[in-house]
């Protein structure tokens, strides 16, 4: 019986905050672009900080486990 719930959060909110797939904070022009598909160093810390919060506040605090078998 393996928990998949760590696995699939984090794929997941890996896959929606890449930056500028679906948007990208700081953009070049404004501050929030949208689907822009290029990204910058500062964009990619953003990002990080951001999943690394949300993967804590998902796994750590709330604690989402999905079990199989």
């Amino acid at each position: 019986m393996g928990d998949w719930g760590p696995v699939i959060i984090a794929v997941v909110l890996f896959v929606l905050l890449s930056p500028g797939l679906l948007f990208q904070i700081p953009g070049r022009h404004r501050v929030v672009e949208f689907g822009n598909m290029q990204t910058s160093g500062a964009s990619v810390i953003v990002h990080a900080v951001i999943f690394f919060g949300l993967v804590t506040i998902f796994l750590v605090v709330i604690g989402v486990h999905i079990y199989t078998g």
